[in-house]
């Protein structure tokens, strides 16, 4: 129990700078989509991110995992100097690894801009790999970050990065745009229209990040504290055959879920939305896409802290049975999100102008979709444990495959929805061969059963919610909060026999017997 807290409470920690981050992040939401009404002006930006999160999977070379197995093994051994060697070691390997592709990208900018069929946006492809290098860079120091326990340091520095983030945005696109076409503050006019030029737009969105990420050189000074740049080619051989089936694994997974946003344009038959363009479609596809952001809180929360945490839980023999009991609670608590989202879109849809509200249908499905690939980042452990990460990467490889025939056959027949149905067939795929295999290799006792019915309950929910759509806000919100705390009741009562006993001991370490 107390390593279940210790995981609870790195995760509640981690969750709450996430979610702190995320939730002004979310501010960012409203101010591009109110800033940039035509939801074709968003669409580069759409397609520009998705592409970064592909390379820098391939810039960091599964090494991030390849820290921590590598560093565990040190601190066994409580060798400082052999944990600081693995800190080098991986992070040169990176700097060499982003290095020649930035160049590439720098150099050859306005042909990649034409080949994506976003002529004269060369500088915007700059702006991108320089990003696509410094989140290189710092990844592995974050990751000592996590592994030496200072979750508290690696909270300010991703909240520090994102409240300047949103403030370059508000900076960029909201006062210096406004003040640059007259709309208030003329005396500044000529200072605004000198650093916002309605030729780049949309691009300011990525300079925005490119200044916040470029200031973690100085937040995160102290992770790289003792780096010096090293490589014995023997050793990188060990390391890059640890890691580079996990980056093909990490690729197979980010193409999984971006691969979407790569094909949507391309595949979406012209006249298929009579009143939008197909920039149009992948631009409001890319923001309703941002509102399952509330699913990858709670994934990314927990990734953050189980990393290090089953890394060093990985020779108790206990490690099965409690990968089980922590699966079980995630689950759960990413059914309580996606059933709360669900039911509350009229209100959560707010957040993103009027035009783009048309694609929200997709959430529910996306949310789905990410709470499969939670689940199955939860059970993959198995592998990255018993060092055969050969199956993550055919297990993420056929997820990948799936997502990209389905959204080749799907988005002619079902235009943005038919990404939310692929990447929710393949999320479960892979979700499911994940367990299969795992039973094998590696068993677990997890509660399928109980699991399966919180799902299927949660999706009837949520479905039949959705055929009886309450036009006034004063009664639908009210009504479907009501379902939400329904829900949650229920799950109580079915846990009941679980909880009872933790609140008993929480009562009884909170108020002791007196001292006779």
């Amino acid at each position: 129990m107390s390593q279940f807290k210790k995981l609870a409470s790195d995760t509640a920690l981690y969750g709450v700078s996430t979610i702190l981050a995320r939730s002004i992040n979310f501010a960012l939401a409203p101010i591009q989509t109110y800033a940039f009404q035509r939801p074709s002006e968003l669409s580069s930006n759409v397609t520009l991110y998705a592409w970064i999160g592909v390379l820098l999977t391939v810039y960091t070379l599964g090494l991030e995992t390849a820290f921590f197995r590598f560093a565990a093994r040190a601190k066994s051994n409580e060798n400082a100097e052999e944990r600081l060697q693995v800190f080098n070691r991986t992070t040169s390997l990176v700097l060499l690894a982003s290095l020649l592709p930035t160049l590439v990208l720098i150099g050859f900018a306005s042909e990649i801009a034409q080949w994506l069929n976003y002529p004269g946006q060369g500088l915007m492809v700059i702006w991108a790999a320089l990003l696509l290098a410094i989140d290189s860079v710092v990844a592995i120091p974050f990751a000592r970050l996590r592994a030496e326990n200072k979750a508290r340091q690696f909270v300010m520095a991703k909240v520090i990065n994102i409240l300047l983030n949103v403030a370059l945005n508000v900076f960029f696109i909201v006062i210096c745009k406004d003040v640059a076409e007259g709309d208030y503050l003329p005396a500044f006019q000529p200072v605004a229209s000198w650093i916002y030029r309605p030729e780049i737009g949309p691009g300011y969105i990525l300079l925005a990040n490119l200044i916040a990420n470029a200031l973690y050189f100085v937040i995160l000074r102290n992770a790289f504290t003792g780096f010096r740049f090293t490589f014995k080619w023997p050793v990188a051989k060990s390391l890059l055959l640890y890691s580079l089936p996990i980056m093909l694994t990490g690729l197979s997974g980010v193409l999984n879920a971006l691969t979407d946003r790569l094909l949507l344009r391309r595949f979406l038959p012209e006249g298929f939305y009579p009143d939008l363009t197909s920039e149009d479609a992948l631009g409001i596809y890319g923001n309703c896409l941002k509102l399952s952001i509330f699913m990858a809180l709670a994934i990314n929360s927990f990734k953050f802290a189980a990393d290090p945490f089953f890394f060093g839980q990985a020779e108790d023999k206990n490690s099965p049975k409690l990968l089980a009991v922590v699966t079980k609670w995630f689950l759960i608590v990413c059914v309580l999100i996606w059933v709360g989202v669900s039911l509350n879109l009229d209100v959560v849809g707010l957040v993103v102008a009027p035009l783009y509200r048309r694609g929200l249908d997709v959430v529910p499905l996306l949310l789905l979709a990410n709470l499969f690939l939670g689940v199955y980042y939860n059970i993959s452990f198995w592998f990255k444990l018993s060092d055969k990460t050969k199956f993550g990467t055919l297990i993420t490889a056929v997820g990948a495959a799936v997502t990209i025939i389905g959204n080749i056959v799907l988005i002619p027949l079902m235009g943005y929805m038919g990404c939310a149905v692929a990447f929710l067939i393949s999320s479960f795929v892979m979700m499911a061969m994940c367990y299969f295999l795992g039973e094998k290799h590696y068993p677990v006792p997890y509660d399928v059963r109980s699991a399966a019915g919180y799902v299927v309950g949660a999706g009837l929910l949520i479905y039949v919610s959705w055929q009886f759509p309450i036009a006034n806000l004063w009664i639908a919100v009210p009504v479907h909060l009501a379902l939400c705390l329904l829900f949650v009741a229920t799950v109580l009562l079915i846990e009941r026999d679980t909880i009872q006993p933790m609140v008993a001991r929480f009562r009884k370490r909170k108020n002791p017997m007196p001292l006779k």
